[in-house]
């Protein structure tokens, strides 16, 4: 009877320890996408002219005021100094109209993943809408958000958070 107390004890520990067990989370949003390199130009001889291509993503890096924007906490409005940002790539964007992009929303690490990925769909949606507004056809401008899976400041303090609180604009081709 010892013997098999022993066993039913182990047993139960077990199925406890592994009920207690971290679950990963049940999908995770998919990585950036990699824009290949565009080619840089080269002279008669074949040599790196050191240009960069027009309508490339380093183009676009050059060329407007910077690829991201920042949100306050719990915010996804376009505050003056966002507009100015995206009013530059918008300008790149109809520049180009061959171009498509896709929108990037971050968060902070405070809150449930549930409303993370809610927060950055809304600021991604935000700078979709306002590029939209600006003449950027919406069919170019697709949307993902990784919520606060994707931190660029690791940290816990308010430095940190306002840094991965933004939406950025990848150049997809």
């Amino acid at each position: 009877m010892t013997k098999l107390k022993t066993t039913l004890l182990f047993a139960t520990c077990a199925l406890a320890i592994a009920g207690c067990s971290k679950k990963r989370p049940e999908v995770l949003p998919p990585a950036p996408s990699e824009t290949p390199a565009a080619t840089a130009p080269t002279d008669q001889s074949g040599a790196n002219t050191g240009a960069v291509t027009p309508g490339s993503a380093a183009d676009f890096q050059r060329s407007v005021t910077s690829n991201l924007i920042h949100f306050g906490l719990d915010q996804y409005d376009i505050d003056p100094e966002a507009r100015a940002i995206l009013d530059s790539q918008a300008e790149w964007l109809n520049r180009y109209p061959n171009v498509r992009i896709t929108v990037e929303g971050h968060c902070d690490e405070r809150g449930t993943r549930e409303y993370n990925l809610a927060l950055g769909d809304r600021r991604a949606n935000a700078a979709k809408n306002y590029l939209a507004a600006k003449g950027v056809a919406a069919s170019r401008i697709t949307t993902i958000s990784y919520g606060s899976e994707r931190p660029i400041a690791l940290g816990s303090d308010e430095a940190a958070w306002a840094q991965n609180r933004r939406a950025v604009t990848v150049v997809l081709n």
